[in-house]
């Protein structure tokens, strides 16, 4: 794998967008096997092939506007432009395309790709100053620097015939051609920001894995004979083949890469797993940071999901009124405080222990397990979502449970919810 970056518009190419290349492919953990090079540090290997085909009249230099092209074309039935060479050493210089037959792109996924030469203008290579345009400088490189494939999406496709005419006018064999189908989102159109379309560092920002990513990304337009969904990294490479890339524009669905992401993140183990969390948190991956992960890692599907659900471990919690208005309801208050007497008996604090307990007063009382079990994840987590109940009271510890629900009990006979439980 050859890291070109095709920096020729130094524009766009600024050392903050190469950086986030760079940044980018680091994370993913896309190793490379040659480069970065600069395709702009390449000028002078350029101009040398420019001046070839000048030399072998191969290309002319051209003083046509753009309006004069369009003023030929129109008046040869929208045929492709060809020029009138010049003289001045000031002019844009443009590559001879033939007037007949195709320029054919031997292309791995989609076949025989046919494009009339006729229909092709004679098209610039270099501008005025002397800088040699995207098309040219890319064939050049690719013919020099020994690339066999070239991989990309079909919105090059247009590009293809133009650079394999530039290897064909410099006498090099073109490397074999594959052109991916786009993205689309979920409603079937091309990918955008409204689907929630994200960059490389916004998915890492968001708490994905690069394993997942790398696992997701392989499978769009993609798969196995056999549908394996969920393969390393080794196996992707193992079995992945060109041949079979459909033709048809793939999906991207962020809930199926959250899916998946979560399936990674339950199989890491847990050492691995709270070293991860401690590097997108920010913190030390410390004995307390892991008993709190060991509790969340079957319910988070990324990152940035585990902090909202092991913060009340490491902070006072703040209250969800939403929630507390939905589960701090007539009959609360009584078993809440049936469950503070049974939590204070409890002889060991471990979660079998008090799943007994907790669960005699759901056979005395006749009530659902959410009616018990919400009011004490609210009191105690501020929250109505959590690792399992009888998990995070015993990582949370005896003395701050019994205290997080007195203050429930408390706040819920000052409201005046003192209704009897069903």
């Amino acid at each position: 794998m050859v890291l070109r970056i095709e920096d020729t518009d130094r524009e766009r190419s600024t050392p903050e967008n190469v950086e986030q290349i760079l940044d980018a492919l680091r994370w993913l953990e896309l190793d490379w096997d040659e480069g970065p090079i600069s395709q702009a540090e390449r000028a002078d290997r350029h101009r040398e092939a420019l001046d070839r085909l000048l030399e072998a009249d191969l290309a002319y230099r051209d003083t046509a506007t753009a309006e004069d092209v369009a003023a030929w074309k129109k008046e040869h039935a929208n045929r492709g432009y060809r020029g009138t060479p010049s003289d001045d050493p000031g002019a844009a210089i443009r590559l001879k395309v033939p007037d007949e037959g195709d320029t054919v792109v031997e292309d791995e996924i989609r076949g025989e790709v046919r494009f009339p030469n006729e229909a092709s203008d004679d098209f610039v290579v270099a501008r005025a100053d002397g800088s040699v345009l995207y098309n040219f400088a890319v064939a050049v490189d690719d013919a020099e620097m020994g690339i066999t494939h070239v991989i990309r999406g079909d919105d090059h496709l247009s590009n293809t015939p133009k650079q394999l005419l530039v290897m064909e006018a410099l006498g090099e064999a073109p490397p074999r051609y594959a052109h991916l189908p786009l993205l689309h989102g979920p409603d079937g159109k091309k990918l955008s920001k409204r689907h929630g379309a994200a960059s490389v560092q916004e998915l890492r920002d968001a708490g994905y894995l690069p394993a997942a990513v790398r696992n997701y990304l392989a499978l769009l337009g993609w798969g196995t004979q056999d549908d394996t969904t969920i393969m390393s990294t080794d196996e992707l490479i193992e079995r992945f083949d060109i041949a079979d890339v459909g033709r048809a524009s793939a999906i991207f669905d962020e809930q199926k890469l959250r899916w998946l992401n979560g399936r990674f993140m339950r199989e890491m183990d847990l050492d691995t797993y709270t070293q991860a969390v401690a590097r997108h948190l920010g913190r030390e991956p410390d004995e307390r940071l892991r008993t709190a992960c060991e509790i969340a890692q079957e319910k988070a599907q990324t990152l940035d999901e585990v902090w909202p659900l092991i913060r009340f471990l490491f902070e006072e919690p703040e209250t969800d009124e939403k929630a507390w208005r939905k589960v701090m309801k007539d009959g609360a208050l009584p078993l809440l405080s049936e469950a503070l007497e049974a939590l204070r008996g409890a002889e060991h604090f471990e979660p079998a222990e008090l799943e007994s307990s907790l669960g005699r007063i759901l056979a005395e009382h006749d009530v659902k397990p959410g009616q018990l079990y919400q009011p004490i994840r609210v009191a105690i987590t501020g929250t109505s979502v959590s690792p399992g109940i009888f998990e995070s009271l015993s990582v949370l510890g005896r003395e701050r449970s019994l205290e997080r629900i007195e203050r429930a009990i408390q706040r819920l006979s000052t409201d005046g919810h003192s209704g009897t439980s069903r």
